[in-house]
C-alpha cells in the first residue's frame, strides 16, 4: 500500500456533527469540527432585508430556515422587506452569556450550499481521506481538554476562558516563571491548532521582570505558531500577549462551551455508532442530554447501526458521562 501524505486530513462525518484531524506521529496536531444545518461560511443563498438602519451600510436579514445574519456593504438600494442575495462570510456562535449572529455580505453568484468540512479542507488545498472512524489520534482526549477547558504541559497547565470580548488564556504552574513561560508558549501553539482557535485571544503568561526573558518567550511563541496567520503583540511588563487571527468558524473549544448539552448529546450518538456487540443499543445519559437527542439524529443512528436504539436517562451522571452499550431485549 502506498504511504499516505504526511498532511493528510481524516474526516468522520458523524451524525450532526463532522469532524476533523491532522495526525503526525500518530497524536492530534490539528483539528477541526462543525455541526451541519446552520448557515456557514461560504453558503449563496437569497434572504430577505428585515432591517436597516436609515444611510446605513448594515442590516439583518433572514433566511428560508429562520436564522438571522447581520450584513454589511449593503448597496444604496437595498430595502427592508426586499430580497437579497448573500453569502455567509463567518456561521454564528456562542459564547457564555452571549450569542453572535451569522455575518453576511451581499454576492451575485449563483446560490449555492455551504461546503461541507471535507469540502472546505480540499479547497484549502489539503489533502482529505473521509473514513469511518480516526485511525490514529485519540478524539475523546482531545474532546475532553475541550470540555474541560485546560491543556496540560510539563510543569503546568493552560486554562481557557471563551468570552464575549476574546479568548482568554491563564498559564499556571509549579516551575519558575522563565521556565514556565517558554513552555507555556510551545504548548499554546499547540492547542491553538488542536483547538481550531481563531479571533482575538488573550494570553496572561507569568510576570517576566528581565526585558531579555520576554523577549525569549516572544521568540518561543513565535516559532510556536509559524505558519498561523496572525497578528500579536510583543509581551508587555505584566505578561500579557495578545493573538489576533480571522474568524471563519466556531473552534472545537467555543462548540463546547456554548452548547454544553448539544456537544454532549452528539458525543454520546458517535459513541453509540461505535458499539460493536451485538444486541439492542442503549444510550444512557443526563436528562438535559437525552433532550437534545433529536429524533433524527436517533433514526439514522438505528440505520447506520443497523439496531433498534433505546434511551435511558440518570440525573446522577454528568452531562459528559454518557455512554452507550449494546443489551440484549
Amino acid at each position: 500500500m502506498a504511504d499516505r501524505p504526511r498532511n493528510e486530513w481524516q474526516v468522520e462525518e458523524g451524525i450532526g456533527e463532522h469532524r476533523a484531524i491532522l495526525c503526525r506521529g500518530g497524536e492530534i496536531v490539528a483539528a477541526q469540527i462543525d455541526w451541519p444545518g446552520k448557515l456557514a461560511a461560504g453558503q449563496v443563498e437569497d434572504a430577505v432585508l428585515v432591517s436597516r438602519a436609515k444611510g446605513n451600510s448594515r442590516g439583518t436579514a433572514r433566511f428560508a430556515s429562520g436564522e438571522e445574519a447581520l450584513v454589511d456593504r449593503l448597496p444604496k438600494d437595498a430595502r427592508e422587506g426586499a430580497a437579497i442575495r448573500l453569502e455567509i462570510h463567518r456561521p454564528a456562535f456562542r459564547e457564555h452569556g452571549r450569542s453572535k449572529m451569522a455575518q453576511a455580505r451581499p454576492r451575485s453568484a449563483d446560490p449555492r450550499p455551504a461546503p461541507t468540512l471535507a469540502e472546505a479542507l480540499r479547497a484549502a488545498g489539503h489533502a482529505v481521506r473521509i473514513v469511518h472512524r480516526f485511525t490514529e489520534g485519540d478524539w475523546n482526549a482531545l474532546w475532553l481538554d475541550a470540555w474541560h477547558g485546560r491543556t496540560e504541559f510539563s510543569g503546568g497547565e493552560l486554562a481557557f476562558f471563551p468570552t464575549p470580548a476574546m479568548t482568554l488564556v491563564d498559564v499556571d504552574g509549579t516551575v519558575d516563571p522563565r521556565s514556565l513561560a517558554l513552555a507555556a508558549a510551545e504548548a499554546l501553539g499547540s492547542a491553538i491548532a488542536r483547538f481550531d482557535l481563531a479571533g482575538s485571544i488573550g494570553v496572561d503568561f507569568p510576570t517576566l521582570q528581565a526585558k531579555a526573558d520576554r523577549k525569549a518567550v516572544d521568540e518561543r511563541l513565535e516559532g510556536a505558531l509559524d505558519g498561523w496567520p496572525h497578528e500579536r503583540t510583543a509581551m508587555n511588563g505584566f505578561g500579557f500577549v495578545q493573538l489576533v487571527a480571522r474568524l471563519e468558524r466556531a473552534s472545537l473549544l467555543h462548540r463546547i462551551a456554548g452548547r454544553r448539552t448539544a456537544a454532549a448529546a452528539r458525543a454520546l450518538l458517535r459513541h453509540g455508532e461505535a458499539v460493536a456487540e451485538p444486541g439492542e443499543l442503549l444510550l444512557t445519559c443526563h436528562p438535559g442530554v437525552g433532550a437534545a437527542l433529536r429524533d433524527d439524529w436517533l433514526e439514522e443512528l438505528a440505520r447506520r447501526s443497523g439496531r433498534r436504539v433505546r434511551i435511558e436517562t440518570r440525573g446522577d451522571l454528568a452531562l459528559e458521562a454518557g455512554f452507550a452499550q449494546a443489551v440484549q431485549p
